[in-house]
């Protein structure tokens, strides 16, 4: 799978995105209170503050990435009215629940966007997925979901899935196509999302004018099991 932003170096954090479709400080500010409000309780504070440099530089301030609790997210502006959100988990960033969530407190569009390249071999590698999820400040039929869109490989089989209306720009007669991993391509992920105004496999897509972005962070006592990994670290059982 070529053209992967920075040609896949910060997976798994960038293997998955979530995207908002408002200002970076804003739904760094929102997030960061909704965050509060669970950690309060537990006497975990939350802080947001802006971070500069190159996209690489702005990535950076999520590590050292930590488990079984994520620690710190970060909104990115891009050269469009959408904001990228990753975040430190071990596992890569998780933005199905944020993102629908924030859809909702905020009351914009929201998005989670994957990109995972099949190299599974022999017990090693990933499971290869491209997933399209467009979320809404409305319930629809399926909690707020607008669209979803995903063809992944579930454990050695690829799987084929869809629901809500198509977007009029969709190839839908490529959903019958024979292969089942050919249903829903990296090549139309990045079409599909071109429609939406968003390149967010390309650097220049990220930190218009040398804008900031935002980290969200907590600091306080967390489960006794927390640990903390190098971005190589993370890497390993990935490559």
């Amino acid at each position: 799978m070529k053209g992967l932003l920075l040609d896949d170096r910060w997976a798994p954090i960038t293997s998955e995105m979530g995207f908002l479709e408002t200002n970076a400080e804003h739904a760094a500010r929102a997030f960061a209170t909704w965050q509060a409000g669970l950690m309060e309780p537990r006497g975990i504070a939350v802080e947001v503050r802006p971070v500069s440099g190159s996209l690489e530089q702005v990535l950076s301030s999520l590590l050292p990435i930590t488990s079984p609790e994520s620690r710190r997210d970060l909104f990115i502006p891009t050269r469009s009215p959408w904001t990228a959100y990753v975040e430190n988990g071990w596992g890569g960033t998780d933005a199905a629940s944020p993102m629908r969530h924030m859809a909702r407190t905020v009351g914009c569009r929201g998005m989670r966007v994957v990109a995972v390249p099949h190299t599974y071999r022999n017990g090693e590698g990933r499971y290869g997925a491209v997933m399209l999820d467009v979320y809404g400040p409305h319930q629809t039929d399926w909690l707020n979901y607008i669209r979803a869109l995903g063809a992944s490989n579930d454990g050695g089989r690829w799987v084929f899935d869809q629901a809500g209306e198509p977007f009029p720009f969709e190839k839908l007669e490529q959903y019958q196509a024979r292969r089942v991993r050919d249903r829903f391509t990296f090549d139309m992920l990045k079409e599909y999302l071109r429609h939406l105004g968003l390149s967010p496999f390309e650097e220049g897509f990220y930190l218009p004018q040398g804008a900031p972005a935002w980290l969200v962070e907590k600091s306080g006592t967390f489960v006794p099991a927390q640990t903390e990994y190098t971005l190589a670290q993370a890497r390993e059982r990935i490559l």
